[in-house]
């Protein structure tokens, strides 16, 4: 048995009270995903890169297509989620949200953690992220203990923490 039910059927779109929405991530994002991700990048390098390896320096718009794509694979196959923050036209990324299965012992049922773009870090989009995740997980996700890496615990925290086996 994976770690979702057989029957859930993940979320493909959801609206946030500021006029954007959540979808999942697609592989022909790139070419709005790719100058959010190195527009915030060192950034996102002090949040994940320790953790993820992610985002190098040295990507190119086809390493992340194919970052992508392992997402949209992933998505299908109901192994991990990663879903895109968006503007209403998707003109615009503006962050990610993840929600994985957990890589570290514990109780955790699921590893969660959301990034928005610099120029949105202490803004009203960021301020309804961070209320809109766990209740939007609390309410249409199959899990009971969703662990927040970032927020419940550092990423330090996370990473010093056994690995599941």
């Amino acid at each position: 048995m994976g770690w979702l039910p057989e029957d859930f059927a993940h979320p493909l779109r959801v609206e946030l009270p500021t006029g954007h929405h959540l979808r999942p991530i697609r592989a022909d994002d790139v070419d709005i995903d790719f100058p959010a991700v190195m527009g915030s990048r060192e950034r996102l390098w002090g949040i994940y890169g320790e953790a993820w390896g992610w985002p190098p320096a040295t990507m190119t718009p086809d390493e992340d297509r194919d970052d992508l794509a392992r997402h949209e694979r992933e998505i299908e196959a109901h192994e991990s989620f990663n879903y895109a923050l968006l503007d209403e036209a998707e003109s615009e990324l503006l962050g990610c949200v993840y929600v994985d299965p957990p890589e570290k012992d514990g109780d955790a049922d699921a590893e969660v953690s959301w990034w928005v773009v610099d120029r949105l870090v202490g803004s009203e989009v960021e301020r309804a992220l961070d209320a809109f995740v766990p209740a939007w997980l609390a309410g249409e996700w199959p899990l009971r203990r969703p662990r927040y890496v970032g927020r419940d615990l550092s990423w330090a925290e996370w990473i010093a923490l056994p690995d599941r086996d």
